[in-house]
C-alpha cells in the first residue's frame, strides 16, 4: 500500500481490472490548479461528491470539473423529493475518505453511481489521497463502477 493513503483507490482499480495512470502533485486549492498539475483541461477533472439520499444510503456522482450537481435533475433521476451533501465527518465515515480525496474506488462501501453524461474521455479522478489523481478512460472507468449515466449536472 501507498505510503500517502491512496493504496486503496489504486488496488481497486487494480482489483477492477482498469487501465489507469497515477499522478502525483503538490497540494491545490482550485479547479485550475488541479487541472494544471494533473496536465488536463478542467472538464476531464472529475469530482466525486457523495450524496445522502436517505438515512445510510448514498450516492457517488461523478461531475465534470466545470460543472456541478443540478439537484432538480438528480433528485428526478433518483425518484426522490430531497438531497443533502453529509458534512464531512460523514463523508468520512461512509466512505473511508477525506472531502478533497473522495473516489468510489476502494470506498469503504461500495455506494451506487451515478456520472453525468458529459463524463467522457480521458478523466483524471480523484486517488484517495491528497495530490493523487488517476488518469483513466471515462467509458471503462463508469462500464466497471458499474455505474448509472445521466444527464445530472448544469
Amino acid at each position: 500500500m501507498d505510503t500517502d493513503g491512496s493504496g486503496g483507490a489504486i488496488a481497486a482499480a487494480d482489483g477492477l481490472g482498469l487501465a489507469y495512470s497515477v499522478v502525483r502533485h503538490g497540494p491545490v486549492r482550485s479547479l485550475a490548479e488541479a487541472a494544471l498539475a494533473r496536465g488536463v483541461e478542467p472538464t476531464a477533472v472529475v469530482k466525486t461528491m457523495v450524496v445522502r439520499v436517505r438515512d445510510d444510503d448514498y450516492r457517488f456522482v461523478l461531475v465534470p470539473g466545470d460543472r456541478e450537481i443540478a439537484w432538480p435533475k438528480l433528485r428526478a433521476l433518483l425518484g426522490v423529493s430531497r438531497l443533502s451533501m453529509p458534512d464531512a465527518d460523514t463523508a468520512l465515515r461512509v466512505t473511508g475518505y477525506v472531502r478533497g480525496t473522495i473516489t468510489p474506488l476502494g470506498s469503504k462501501r461500495a455506494w451506487p453511481v451515478i456520472a453525468d453524461a458529459r463524463v467522457a474521455g480521458t478523466v483524471s479522478i480523484g486517488g484517495g489521497a491528497p495530490g493523487v489523481a488517476l488518469s483513466v478512460a471515462a467509458d471503462e472507468l463508469i462500464a466497471a463502477l458499474g455505474a448509472a449515466v445521466a444527464d445530472v449536472t448544469q
